[in-house]
């Protein structure tokens, strides 16, 4: 008994000792190699997610047919708001045990464990059955034709089926990397993303299962994954581990929780209102065609700004850290060199998305009407993206030093507050052509509002180190 006391007592020590040095090492290593450290594996596992959702979409667009894809599209707000449900469970627990674990209070931070495992059943199942419920009225109101409902039918109510998982899968990769595991989320990942590519190229191509075919393997593949995240969280060595007593939901833990992770639902819930308002937009000026254009343009998109998020992933904890430490410099250094990557990496996409976008297209259908549509909303869409890269960094910059509100502003102004009411008004003048260019409008009116408040944060900083 003294053996295994002395034991838990090292392990923990080491921890101890690991947390400390990687803390003195955002204060003290370059910048360039700690924000290539920290944003790296974020980078690797946002793009195999985006990586994914495009193999799934464009398996559905070649083999199942244009109508396929835009029933697909539908699906969109769907996904967003259970992301908003998990983020909220997901981001509120992981960041409460990250603190936990720096104080060392290692009860609370498995009592946190638990509690997240709770939240994410009754969420999980109460979102279940609620949407699946009213399934075919929520489709409609998303902008579902009679033609593309059955798609979108059949996508959801699997999806649906497994909500339960997808949060618990991602709620876990959450705490994994809470608790100093960032390369096991990364791999639990990147399982996924391999598991749910073999998986679709067998049910939709092989099996010809259709649009079910390629939900069942994205919810397959994440039970999987999380089989394997539970196997993790079993081993009673580690300091947070499943163990009787901890699932119970505490009253002070949950608001915390919910407190943390209301930004991040936020954001997901004004993501959904957008995407159910232009496919209703899109549908009403352009037909089923124009929805499915907008699905595959929406794709190339966040395939480009997964790495964008993984870049800002990496920047917030070196930004934070400095910020508190009162090392300014550090932290200025380290949101320039954040914002040079983010542009760097859209204006790679804004060239490829200018120069081949019937080739892009390609890859999501051969319906030659398709193939145009979403040409040409690709090139609008992207117009102006690469400075959205400037944008989100400088939003999560806001974040990373406890500016939540000036955060959350920034984020809802690109979408809620420019882009609704022009995707609104344009098409009154321009119809179809009206709706695209909301998006880039929109894109640089919230770039434009972004850097004045950047500089006047700058000057504040400026003059609070010639104090």
């Amino acid at each position: 008994m003294a053996v295994q006391a002395i034991s838990s007592n090292f392990a923990h020590y080491l921890l101890y000792m690991d947390n400390k040095q990687a803390a003195l090492e955002l204060g003290t290593k370059p910048i360039g190699q700690l924000l290539w450290q920290y944003a790296l594996p974020a980078i690797v596992a946002m793009s195999a997610s985006s990586l994914y959702n495009i193999i799934d979409r464009a398996m559905i667009g070649q083999i199942v047919g244009p109508e396929a894809i835009a029933g697909l599209g539908i699906t969109f707000p769907f996904m967003n708001l259970s992301a908003a449900f998990g983020a909220a469970v997901g981001v509120g627990s992981s960041a409460c045990i990250s603190v936990k674990l720096g104080q060392r209070d290692y009860e609370t931070a498995g009592n946190l464990l638990g509690n997240t495992i709770t939240l994410n059943l009754i969420i999980g199942l109460s979102f279940m059955a609620v949407c699946l419920l009213f399934l075919d009225p929520i489709l409609l109101f998303f902008g579902a034709s009679d033609v593309t409902l059955p798609y979108a039918r059949s996508f959801m109510t699997i999806i649906l089926l497994g909500n339960v998982i997808t949060h618990m899968y991602f709620g876990l990769n959450a705490v994994l990397r809470a608790a100093g595991k960032p390369k096991h989320a990364m791999y639990s990942v990147l399982f996924t993303v391999a598991m749910n590519i073999v998986l679709v190229i067998l049910f939709v191509w092989w099996f010809r299962w259709g649009i079910r075919g390629a939900a069942l393997a994205t919810v397959t593949s994440q039970t999987i994954a999380m089989c394997w995240q539970l196997y993790l969280f079993s081993n009673k060595s580690e300091i947070l581990h499943l163990k009787r007593g901890i699932y119970k939901l505490k009253k002070r833990l949950v608001s915390n929780i919910i407190a943390i992770g209301i930004s991040p639902f936020l954001m997901n819930v004004t993501s959904s209102v957008i995407v159910i308002f232009m496919n209703n937009q899109f549908v009403h000026y352009g037909g089923d065609m124009a929805v499915g254009a907008y699905s595959i343009a929406n794709s190339v998109v966040m395939m480009f700004f997964m790495f964008v998020m993984g870049v800002c992933q990496g920047m917030q904890p070196i930004v934070g850290y400095n910020y508190g430490a009162e090392k300014y410099d550090r932290m200025l250094r380290c949101l320039f060199l954040a914002i040079t990557y983010a542009t760097t990496i859209l204006l790679v996409g804004w060239g490829l998305s200018m120069l081949f976008p019937r080739q892009i297209a390609r890859i999501f259908t051969t319906d030659a009407t398709l193939i145009e549509m979403a040409a040409r909303g690709i090139r609008l869409d992207m117009l102006v993206f690469f400075v959205v890269g400037s944008q989100a960094t400088i939003t999560h910059f806001f974040q990373s030093i406890g500016k939540v509100k000036v955060s959350i502003f920034l984020s809802l102004s690109r979408q809620l507050f420019l882009l609704l009411p022009m995707a609104y008004v344009f098409p009154m003048f321009w119809h179809l052509d009206g709706v695209w260019y909301s998006m880039p409008a929109s894109d640089f009116l919230s770039f434009s509002m972004t850097i004045p408040m950047l500089m006047w944060y700058m000057k504040k900083f400026k003059a609070v180190r010639s104090e």
